[in-house]
C-alpha cells in the first residue's frame, strides 16, 4: 500500500486510505501532495475508519468525494450544457466565465476521454437522436442541433452512432451516462423498459460489451439521463451507506437463454453471503459447466445490481471480476460488514 501511495496508483482508488500521523489528514492513494515517510502512515479501510481514528479529510485530494465528482469551479459550466446541450461554447465564453479552456479540457479527457467540445457534441447529436425518432425532419434537426449543412450533419452523427440518421429512426435508444460511487465511476445506459448497462468505467473490454449489447438490442447510444438512471443512482447511494440490500429495478437481461438462467440465480444469492460457480452450475442444472458459468458471470452486464461478486472459486478464493479483484473484494467486505448486526 506504501508502494501504491509513492507511486500514485489509481488502481487502488477505493481499497485504502492513508492517515498522515505528522499532519493529522487522510488521502487518497492518488493525492498529489508530497508524500510522507512510511514509518508515518497509517492505512484505513475507508473515509469511516479514519475520521474514528481523529484524521481530517485532505483538501486538496478529498478524499469524502467519489472520485470523479465533478469539481465545483465546473458545476455552473455543467448545469449550463444541460440547460441548453443545442448551445456551441467557445474558448472565449469559457473565459467570460472565469473557466481556463485547457483546465476544461483536461477534466474532460481525464473524466469522460474526450474533449469538452467533443463532449458537447455528443450533447447536441443526442438530443437531435431525440427528435428525429419523434418525427422531426432531418434537415430541421441538423440546423437545431447547430449544423449549417444537413451533410456535416450526416458525417457527424455517423461518427458518433455507427448509422445515417435515417437507419436510426426505427432504433431502440437508450440513454447512457456516468454514476459516481466510492468505487470509482460506472457507465449506466437505461430505456423505458429498464436498466441495460451498469458496469465501472474503467473494466476491460468495456467496448466489446457494448457492442455486444447494440447488436442483442438493435439500439443506439446517445448521451442524457432517465427516470431508471435516477431510481438507480438514489439506491447505489443507499447501498453504499449499508442502508440498502436489494435492488427495485426494472431490468433488461440482454443474453443467451443460459446466461439468463445464470443471473438469475445470481440474484438469488443473500446479501453478505457467496456461492460456489460449481452450486451455480447445480442450480441450472449444469453440474459441469463450471467454465460456461464463469463465462456467463463475467458477460453480466449489471455490475453490483446483479451480484457476481458473490460468486467465488470452491475454495473461498477470490478469482476474476471485470471490474477488478480489489473492486470484489471490496464490494463482499462492504456487505460483510453490514450483515455485523443481524
Amino acid at each position: 500500500m506504501y508502494r501504491a501511495l509513492v507511486e500514485r496508483d489509481g488502481a487502488f482508488e477505493g481499497v485504502f486510505v492513508v492517515g498522515v500521523r505528522t499532519t493529522g489528514i487522510f488521502c487518497r492513494p492518488t493525492c498529489p501532495a508530497r508524500k510522507p515517510h512510511a514509518e508515518n502512515v497509517d492505512f484505513y479501510l475507508g473515509a469511516r475508519e479514519a475520521l474514528s481514528a481523529g484524521f481530517r479529510p485532505c483538501k486538496r485530494c478529498k478524499p469524502m468525494e467519489p472520485k470523479g465528482q465533478a469539481p465545483g469551479w465546473l458545476d455552473g459550466l455543467l448545469a449550463a450544457v444541460d440547460a441548453d446541450p443545442a448551445r456551441r461554447w467557445h474558448d472565449q465564453d469559457l473565459r467570460a466565465r472565469d473557466l481556463e479552456p485547457a483546465r476544461v479540457r483536461r477534466w474532460f479527457n481525464d473524466h469522460h476521454g474526450m474533449t469538452f467540445h467533443a463532449y458537447q457534441r455528443s450533447r447536441r447529436l443526442g438530443a437531435a437522436l431525440g427528435q428525429i425518432r419523434h418525427g422531426l425532419d432531418l434537415t430541421q434537426a441538423a440546423f437545431e442541433a447547430g449544423y449549417e449543412s444537413p451533410s456535416a450533419f450526416r458525417e457527424a452523427f455517423g461518427k458518433l452512432f455507427g448509422d445515417p440518421p435515417g437507419r436510426t429512426r426505427a432504433k431502440r435508444l437508450l440513454q447512457v451516462t456516468r454514476l459516481l460511487t466510492p468505487l470509482g465511476p460506472m457507465l449506466c445506459a437505461a430505456d423505458d423498459q429498464g436498466i441495460a448497462l451498469l458496469e465501472f468505467a474503467d473494466r476491460r473490454m468495456l467496448e466489446i460489451q457494448l457492442r455486444v449489447m447494440r447488436r442483442r438490442l438493435d439500439c443506439v447510444m446517445a448521451p442524457g439521463t432517465h427516470a431508471h438512471i435516477e431510481m438507480l443512482d438514489g439506491q447505489l447511494r443507499e447501498y453504499f451507506k449499508g442502508s440498502r440490500r436489494e435492488f427495485e429495478l426494472p431490468m433488461i437481461l440482454s443474453g443467451s437463454e443460459f446466461q439468463r438462467a445464470v443471473w438469475i440465480q445470481l440474484l438469488k444469492i443473500p446479501y453478505g453471503e457467496t456461492s460456489s460457480y460449481a452450486d451455480i452450475a447445480e442450480r441450472v442444472r449444469r453440474p459441469a459447466a463450471h467454465r460456461a458459468i464463469g463465462r456467463a458471470n463475467g458477460e453480466n452486464r449489471l455490475a453490483i445490481v446483479i451480484p457476481c461478486h458473490r460468486v467465488v472459486r470452491s475454495d473461498g478464493q477470490l478469482s476474476g471480476y471485470g471490474g477488478g479483484v480489489w473492486r470484489k473484494r471490496a464490494l463482499l467486505e462492504h456487505e460483510l460488514s453490514h450483515c455485523s448486526g443481524d
